[in-house]
């Protein structure tokens, strides 16, 4: 597996005995199963932890808030949604990050090099080193991995939590393949470094870090700290082009076909003749027309030593 532990910006910087906020996602596919269990390791290694757990994941940005001044870092037990979901706060107070995967892709985590196990992330939060990452933005919220809209959008809409929690990962692959069934191309423009681009596409997708969608990559070479964008156009005609796309999309390769228009920017602009939905990190957040940026260095995010 590939893990971007790339940057130089590497360092050690939280006290000997931590004060932790924990935000778990009790709607996360093992978050109410592993909180207690969380809460031990933790405590175990020296952490002293305040709890805050809520059935409305919405109001999480409200809690990092308001424990800003009492705590040293936020540890969020969730996926990929969670984290979008935190993401503003964190931009915000400038607290650093330490992530349990709980969720169902872990895509952030895949990216960092974060293993699922509940003792080893507990352990990178503990002993690992402070990494400064980029975030993508778009029309004014933040995201770690992808912005999307098309297909990833109806996956999104079909795919829902208890799907997921009885299914885990091998539900993003069922639900694509009945999406990809159904799929019709639509109209974009495309604005980047001046140039207008006009594209009848299935999906746009801007990526930020490598891993979205349960493991999928962007681009091969993508980094969270490469300080670029890159966007992807799927410009197929028929359904059946998709699933021959799949093995390459999975290490990013997808970029080289024909059929596969890719670009790479710091500011990306998409037009759309109607407002299409726009997906973040798997939750659906904003419509087009939508304005993207990289965000450099903007965030602190514990990871495994090099």
């Amino acid at each position: 597996m590939d893990v971007d532990n790339s940057t130089s910006q590497l360092q050690r910087v939280l006290p000997i005995s931590p004060r932790a906020l924990l935000l778990v996602n009790r709607h996360a596919r093992q978050g109410q199963k592993y909180l207690f269990e969380a809460i031990h390791y933790l405590k175990t290694l020296g952490f002293d932890v305040i709890e805050e757990s809520t059935e409305e994941p919405k109001r999480l940005c409200d809690i990092v808030r308001r424990y800003q001044h009492e705590i040293d870092l936020v540890i969020v037990g969730g996926g990929d949604g969670t984290l979008n979901i935190v993401v503003d706060a964190l931009v915000e107070t400038q607290l650093p990050l330490g992530i349990l995967p709980l969720g169902t892709a872990n895509d952030l985590a895949r990216t960092l090099g974060i293993p699922n196990s509940l003792p080893e992330a507990c352990e990178i939060i503990a002993h690992g080193l402070m990494k400064r990452i980029d975030l993508g933005w778009v029309n004014g919220k933040h995201f770690f991995n992808v912005a999307s809209m098309g297909l990833s959008v109806k996956i999104t809409e079909k795919l829902t939590k208890e799907v997921k929690r009885r299914w885990g990962i091998f539900a993003y692959a069922a639900t694509a393949l009945q999406v990809i069934w159904e799929s019709r191309p639509f109209s974009a423009e495309i604005r980047i470094k001046d140039t207008s681009i006009q594209v009848k596409t299935v999906q746009i997708a801007v990526g930020n870090g490598r891993y979205y969608g349960g493991g999928m990559a962007v681009v091969h070479d993508a980094t969270i700290d490469d300080q670029r964008l890159d966007l992807y156009s799927l410009e197929i005609k028929h359904w059946w082009e998709m699933i021959l796309l799949l093995p390459a999309m999975r290490q990013g390769r997808h970029i080289h076909s024909r059929k596969v228009r890719a670009l790479q920017g710091k500011e990306i602009e998409v037009y759309t003749r109607k407002p299409r939905p726009i997906n973040t990190d798997g939750e659906i957040t904003t419509y087009t027309p939508a304005t993207f940026r990289v965000i450099p260095m903007a965030i602190s995010v514990l990871v495994p030593p090099q």
